[in-house]
């Protein structure tokens, strides 16, 4: 079974700045690509940013200029870092991985949760 392990998330009043990251499996497993998700109470799940594995991101428009995604050189492990954080950045973020060892799939991280206080 496929476990991406989360870390970074936390407490943290607007204005300041929190880093997730997120590792997926190093062997027998091809990343397509790699990115984070959020969902807050009462909304659907959106897209944060993602990363493809030719190294081309997005961003929701919400975060653009904000926030940055990127992976290490190992290319398992992403990165989000988030600055300026808005109370409207509160959420649980998902690591999400699309790939697989014989074919392509997405995996999910169970979450974590960032608050941002007014």
């Amino acid at each position: 079974q496929v476990q991406l392990v989360e870390s970074g998330g936390g407490f943290v009043q607007a204005g300041g700045s929190l880093r997730l990251s997120c590792t997926a499996p190093r062997t027998n497993f091809r990343i397509d690509a790699m990115a984070w998700y959020r969902q807050s109470p009462g909304k659907h799940r959106e897209l944060v940013a993602q990363v493809t594995s030719g190294g081309t991101s997005n961003y929701g428009d919400s975060v653009k200029g904000r926030f940055t995604i990127s992976r290490d050189d190992a290319g398992n492990t992403v990165f989000l870092q988030m600055n300026s954080l808005k109370s409207e950045d509160s959420a649980i973020y998902y690591c999400n991985v699309r790939g697989g060892r014989f074919y392509s799939r997405d995996y999910w991280g169970q979450g974590t949760q960032v608050t941002v206080s007014s």
